[in-house]
């Protein structure tokens, strides 16, 4: 299962960047944002993040078409650490507007959800377009 290793993996990513979330100051404009805003402020980095892995996925020797759900799912979490900017920037933007800790369980939780149907789907129309 990816979950396993991705948590391990979430824990690394702290620890990779050292980044410190800043404390919540209630006259932020994010505050203000509606859960609308927010989201949409939101998808840009979580289509960097994915966009990330699924280059890293396509240009493994270990990719083909015909690959399993289990081995597509060995090639996201080994892509991670190379996209290891554009997640940790997605899971402190996420911090930032939700609440400390609410970006690891976005990662953890919707984000891992749908992720390997998505790298499945956009890895294909990639290397139709090859």
């Amino acid at each position: 299962m990816i979950l396993e290793p991705l948590f391990g993996l979430s824990l690394l990513l702290n620890v990779a960047l050292d980044m410190q979330i800043p404390p919540a100051d209630d006259s932020s404009a994010w505050m203000q944002m509606s859960m609308h805003q927010k989201n949409a402020a939101l998808l840009p980095l979580v289509r960097q993040a994915t966009e990330c892995i699924v280059q890293k996925v396509l240009a493994d020797p270990r990719y083909n078409a015909d690959l399993r759900p289990t081995e597509i799912n060995d090639l996201i979490v080994g892509s991670m650490m190379s996209c290891v900017r554009p997640v940790r920037a997605m899971i402190d933007a996420h911090d930032r507007m939700y609440g400390r800790g609410s970006g690891e369980t976005f990662l953890l939780g919707p984000y891992l959800d749908v992720l390997p149907a998505a790298v499945v789907g956009q890895v294909k129309a990639k290397a139709r377009e090859r």
